[in-house]
């Protein structure tokens, strides 16, 4: 799910003594927020550890890069909804222990139908250290602008499956191509994809590349 490339330092705050997030939705005109983590709606079935407002937050340069990508898709009346962007380092050990327990299923149809959930570690929709507890990594997807409707991506946001590879064969035309459209414009605007899934990316020139905070999204 969100395997991170490198190897992250843990700290609490920036070490200037600055705050190093904003809020996205302050800077993205029209962004939509579903932060998943703060409510029930997700893998585990509950709100995780260190989700305490539905917020999200992320680093400046993230956040401005994010609301270039609104520009972007305006014109063809499409626009952006977010369902996590910063995540705090307890979050991501809250969804550790979670996959460690092998009688906490009951979220499996929806989630991970295809899965022993004792392989989520091995096929890296789980791990240990997040990008996202970066600041600069948000999982996303399209919506049309006049309605807030998401597009069809071919699977809901974080099932954990091989259709959910960007480029995975398993889903329609139409959803590969929404799925390259969202590819597009986010790359553009300096972010990096994550192949596994189609909603998650990652600023290529993020601030805080070595640091992992545990701040919670309040």
């Amino acid at each position: 799910m969100r395997a991170s490339l490198t190897l992250l330092a843990l700290a609490g705050a920036d070490p200037a003594g600055a705050d190093p997030f904003v809020d996205a939705a302050g800077i993205v005109p029209g962004l939509t927020v579903e932060m998943r983590y703060a409510c029930s709606n997700n893998f585990v079935g509950r709100p995780i550890a260190g989700y305490e407002a539905p917020r999200c937050l992320l680093t400046p340069p993230a956040a401005r890069a994010l609301a270039q990508v609104q520009a972007d898709l305006a014109p063809e009346g499409l626009g952006l909804k977010v369902f996590d962007c910063y995540r705090p380092v307890q979050a991501v050990a809250d969804f550790a222990t979670w996959a460690r327990d092998p009688a906490e299923i009951r979220m499996k149809a929806d989630y991970y139908p295809r899965i022993d959930k004792a392989d989520l570690f091995r096929l890296g929709y789980i791990a240990e250290r997040s990008s996202h507890s970066r600041g600069s990594t948000v999982d996303l997807t399209l919506v049309r602008r006049a309605d807030g409707a998401e597009l069809d991506m071919g699977t809901p946001f974080d099932l954990f499956d091989e259709a959910s590879a960007t480029d995975s064969p398993r889903v329609s035309a139409t959803a590969r191509a929404h799925r390259r459209r969202l590819r597009a414009a986010m790359i553009r605007a300096g972010f990096t994809p994550y192949p596994q899934e189609w909603w998650h990316f990652t600023l290529a020139r993020e601030p805080f590349p070595q640091t992992a905070f545990d701040r919670p999204v309040r």
